[in-house]
């Protein structure tokens, strides 16, 4: 039963038009309840993103379609946005809605966009992949902290 549910997944995953790779040490799925379980050391590649954690979700809808996916503990990942930005990072937890193409990142969360030489820390930082956008929240007693390099001009005397 077990090898139905990795089949089931695995074509889901293939009717989309970019191919999911997910590697974990251990694997459960419930098509019923559209949940998909991967624990230990798990690693997904997704054309040029990668996002690495102790455990990953994977939820499906009706039409067994990914709406949402929940990785968690010592999160690390890659992204290259639609533009052409490109995050690399770490987090306690983070959450890729599809249906927006946006990646949530909670917990400690250290980002740094490799292209622009900027560097983002806070509580919350929400990246858009369509847009290229960044967004960030501190927490209580933390501020998000943002590092950027700015080139001045010199002065003409």
């Amino acid at each position: 039963m077990k090898h139905f549910y990795l089949l089931t997944f695995f074509l889901l995953i293939s009717v989309q038009a970019e191919q999911l790779k997910v590697v974990a040490k251990s694997f459960h799925g419930d098509e019923k309840s559209g949940i998909t379980f991967f624990k230990c050391d798990v690693k997904i590649t997704k054309v040029s993103d990668k996002l690495n954690a102790d455990t990953v979700t994977i939820y499906t809808n009706a039409k067994r379609r990914p709406t949402k996916y929940v990785a968690k503990g010592n999160v690390s990942f890659f992204i290259k946005t639609e533009n052409n930005s490109i995050y690399k990072g770490t987090a306690g937890k983070a959450v890729f809605v599809p249906a927006k193409k946006e990646y949530h990142f909670y917990e400690n969360v250290h980002i740094a966009q490799i292209d622009e030489k900027k560097e983002i820390i806070g509580e919350e930082v929400i990246i858009s992949t369509v847009e290229g956008k960044a967004r960030a929240k501190g927490g209580d007693r933390k501020p998000v902290i943002m590092t950027f390099e700015i080139e001045e001009e010199e002065d003409k005397k």
